[in-house]
Parts: C-alpha cells; structure tokens; sequence
C-alpha cells in the first residue's frame, strides 16, 4: 500500500500559507478597505441620522412647548376678553337700569308736579264756585228778609251744590 497521499510536505504546507497570506492581503487591500469604508460611510449616515432626529426630536419639543404656552396665554386671553366683556356688558346694564330709574323718577316727579297743578286748579275753581255761591246766597238773602226756615234751606242747597262741584 502505497501511502504517498497521506504524507506532509512542509514546502507544500508553507506555499499554501503564503498563498493563503498572500489571498488575505490581496482581499483585505481590494475587498475589505473599500468594504469597510462603505460600512464607515453608512454608519456615518446612519449616525448623522439620528443625531438629525434627535435634534428635530428636540426642536419638535421646543416647538410643542411655545404652542403649549401660545395656547395658555390664548387661552389666558381670551378669559380675561371674556371677563372685560362681561364687566363691561355689567357696568352697561347698570348704567341703563340707573338710567331707567332716573327717568321714571322724572315721570313720576312730572305727574306728581302735574297732580299738584291739577290739585290747586281744583282748588281755585272751588274757591271761585263757592265765592259765586255765597255772592248768590248773599243776594238772595239781601233780596228777601229770611227766617230760620229759609236760612236752613240756603245752607242745605249750598252743601249740595258744593258736592256736585266736588265731584
């Protein structure tokens, strides 16, 4: 038996270390380099990526906050409209209730001044009729001599006549 194929050649086992040396360097200069610089490149990429995120992250943030504030001070604002409305809106209504009140105080001053006039010409026109009765009981009595019958029937006629002039 013959058993040449299983003998070990150094030279054989150091040309294919120098081979396989040789193959790795070949690789590594034109395969693994340019490899690794798109590998550097995309993870430069993906890094300028999420350091881009992070800073639209951050702006979003920011942005979100002077929104949310924007919104508290409209907010804000828009009581304190609603509160200066509704005081105005308050002072108004108090000023045409005041004014309603002053002029039916002028109304009912006027009547009451009206009411007063009336009152004295009732009065004057009282005084004028029961001055014309008296001027006429005057010359009845002047024109005839009374007795007590007639002097009673006088007075009772002008408490008569100043009854219907009453009303």
């Amino acid at each position: 038996m013959n058993l040449d194929f299983l003998t070990i050649d150094i030279g054989s086992i150091f040309f294919n270390l120098a081979n396989t040396l040789i193959l790795f360097l070949v690789i590594k200069h034109f395969l693994f380099k340019p490899v690794n610089a798109i590998l550097e490149q995309r993870k430069q990429d993906v890094e300028n990526t999420y350091q881009k995120a992070d800073e639209a992250l951050e702006s979003a943030k920011q942005s979100e906050k002077k929104y949310n504030d924007l919104i508290g001070n409209a907010r804000e604002e828009s009581a304190r409209i609603i509160k200066n409305a509704s005081e105005t809106a308050s002072r108004r209504s108090e000023e045409i209730i005041s004014e309603a009140k002053n002029n039916a105080n002028m109304i009912i001053k006027k009547a009451n001044a009206e009411v007063e006039r009336e009152k004295a010409n009732a009065r004057t026109a009282i005084r004028d009729e029961m001055s014309d009765l008296a001027l006429n009981i005057a010359e009845k009595i002047v024109d005839k001599e009374i007795n007590s019958d007639d002097h009673r029937r006088f007075i009772d006629e002008f408490i008569e006549n100043v009854g219907e002039n009453d009303d």
